[in-house]
């Protein structure tokens, strides 16, 4: 197979497990408050101005709303009405698209893995896998989150964007190779993070429209908050003058044609300013305004507010590697809907379908065709009757699926840095992955799950006997998923599998930890009038996938901040 054929495969593989296209459905809400910046005056006054409207936001914005006047900052546009990606069977639009416009903005970590931040309103819930799982009782007890109020914010999420999967052939086979393999119990269809195998749910609808967070936007009190999409946030402005401490008071941003505006806090001793602009973009933009590192900062002249050297710190990225497993039978287009939670420390999920990357003329675009680089286990004639087998017309399709594991965690951290002053520009960021052994480990055994699943019973149909996991192993080992320099044999040991073919879903946080740059009520440490909402705010990845806790978080402060607001009586001047 050419690197074309490859290159093919692995955009395949991305757009499976992330980029399943950004359209929550095919009818966009009659939002009333929703405007391009290019209107907006250029100063204006809110009791609250929240800048990210993503995955945290939509439902921050919609939930402080209904008592009083936000104003909400995008940076993106819409995710309504782009037909290329509405539908479940057309994804990897957005993927190939990297244009300004695009609903992702890519970018290579340090360590040489591709990834990629949101740019449209409704943030990462627009592009991911769909995967909707809430997180542990024991990750909420360590959060200091209130269990009751927990509850109600997940639920409040899930009348709007939640569902049960169909559960169809390939993804069954997984699910009983998940259980033959070991994966126990069986909890049956579930948003509950529990030991075993589960289904879990899916913000895609029955009819394969995606639903997220931009959704939960229709909670909001259409009186009481202002969006604008293509607002560019460079900078927080600060008061100093008098004041013991730096308190928050507005904000800088542009629209699409560049124009400056600025938003400011009305007066008000509970007015705040609330980011959450994401993993990357929170810590960038503290640092843009003066809360960071003080030697960074003044390396890129920066004025400094507060000297506060842990921002940016304890990034991590979950580690994702997947084994790709060709199938003599068609198999059905499916995303995330099936996880092992193992006592080990890995997740095991799955994702499938027919040719992602388009329709080619080209046969070598399927991976079976360059089995003869992997062959030291196999005879010729073993090779020839596998690569017969797909000799149909139907061999031009992509037929398969992967498997995949990611850690839990992970103990590896790295750190975020500022490349210039531009907020479009990605930061530097790494994560190091495998850093800490046991990450490693983690990831060893999880692949050893695969191995066990791939060769089950439950899974037989969906595999070639032809083909023994090494091979599969060798196979995958071919796809260029990433940009780290290889040494030696790939597949040497499951250890240098696991290195060399890391990759990302999408699951980094951490920037702004609590108690490193927030408090528990997510204020910034050492100024006043604001805080950060997001998955920055991580110390590890909640759950097998953090949407559903993004977004319950939202909810959860929004009402956390509107109780305490409430009831608290405001000085008199």
């Amino acid at each position: 197979m050419g690197f074309l054929g490859w290159r093919l495969i692995s955009v395949a593989f991305a757009a499976v497990v992330f980029f399943h296209g950004c359209c929550v459905s095919e009818i966009a809400p009659n939002y009333t408050f929703v405007h391009q910046a290019t209107t907006a005056p250029k100063i204006s006054y809110y009791d609250y101005i929240i800048v990210g409207g993503g995955t945290a936001g939509c439902p921050l914005a919609a939930t402080l709303s209904e008592k009083y006047n936000v104003l909400l900052l995008e940076r993106g546009g819409a995710p309504y009405g782009n037909s290329n990606i509405t539908d479940l069977t057309s994804f990897g639009a957005s993927l190939s698209d990297l244009s300004p416009s695009s609903p992702s903005q890519r970018f290579i970590s340090e360590d040489g893995v591709i990834s990629a931040r949101a740019r449209v309103l409704g943030g990462g819930s627009c592009l991911n896998a769909g995967f909707y799982t809430r997180a542990s009782t024991q990750y909420v007890q360590e959060a200091g989150w209130e269990g009751r109020l927990v509850n109600e914010s997940y639920k409040w999420v899930e009348r709007l964007v939640a569902f049960q999967p169909p559960m169809l052939q390939w993804q069954s086979a997984v699910r009983d190779g998940l259980v033959e393999s070991g994966i126990l119990p069986y909890n049956g269809f579930t948003y509950d993070h529990i030991y075993g195998t589960k289904v879990g749910g899916t913000i895609f609808d029955h009819d394969d429209h995606r639903h997220t967070a931009a959704d939960l936007l229709q909670y909001a009190n259409p009186k009481g908050l202002t969006v604008l999409l293509h607002s560019t946030v460079h900078r927080i402005l600060f008061r100093t003058k008098g004041k013991k401490r730096a308190a928050a008071h507005g904000v800088i941003f542009t629209d699409a044609s560049g124009v400056m505006h600025k938003a400011y806090l009305k007066k008000g001793y509970k007015n705040e300013i609330i980011v959450s602009a994401g993993s990357l973009g929170s810590p960038q933009l503290l640092m843009l305004s003066g809360v960071g590192p003080s030697a960074q900062l003044k390396a890129h002249n920066i004025t400094v507010v507060v000297d506060q050297p842990m921002v940016g710190q304890g990034m991590s990225d979950n580690p994702m590697n997947a084994i790709y497993v060709p199938s003599p039978l068609p198999v059905e287009v499916s995303l995330i809907q099936v996880v092992g939670i193992t006592r080990f420390g890995s997740y095991i999920e799955a994702a499938s379908g027919e040719n992602f990357a388009g329709r080619s003329p080209q046969r070598d675009l399927h991976p079976l065709l360059s089995l003869e680089k992997s062959s030291e286990r196999r005879n010729p004639e073993d090779i020839s009757k596998a690569g017969e087998a797909m000799s149909s017309p139907g061999d031009l399709e992509f037929r398969g699926g992967f498997l995949l594991e990611k850690i839990m965690g992970p103990l590896s951290t790295g750190h975020l840095e500022l490349r210039g002053l531009n907020p479009n520009e990605n930061p530097s960021v790494t994560f190091n992955y495998f850093k800490e052994p046991e990450d490693l480990q983690r990831c060893v055994e999880g692949i050893k799950t695969i191995q066990r699943i791939v060769e089950s019973k439950a899974f037989s149909k969906f595999r070639y006997e032809y083909l023994s996991f090494q091979m599969l192993l060798n196979m995958t080992a071919t796809y260029p998923v990433n940009l780290v320099p290889r040494y030696g044999n790939t597949t040497a040991s499951l250890e240098q599998f696991c290195k060399d073919t890391v990759t990302t879903i999408w699951h980094y946080h951490g920037g702004c930890q609590v108690g490193r740059v927030v408090d528990r009520d997510y204020r910034v440490l050492g100024v006043d009038a604001l805080r950060v909402i997001d998955g920055s705010t991580f110390n590890y990845s909640p759950g097998t996938n953090p949407q559903a806790t993004v977004m319950m978080l939202g909810r959860y402060m929004g009402v956390k901040i509107l109780t305490e607001r409430l009831a608290s009586v405001e000085p008199s001047n």
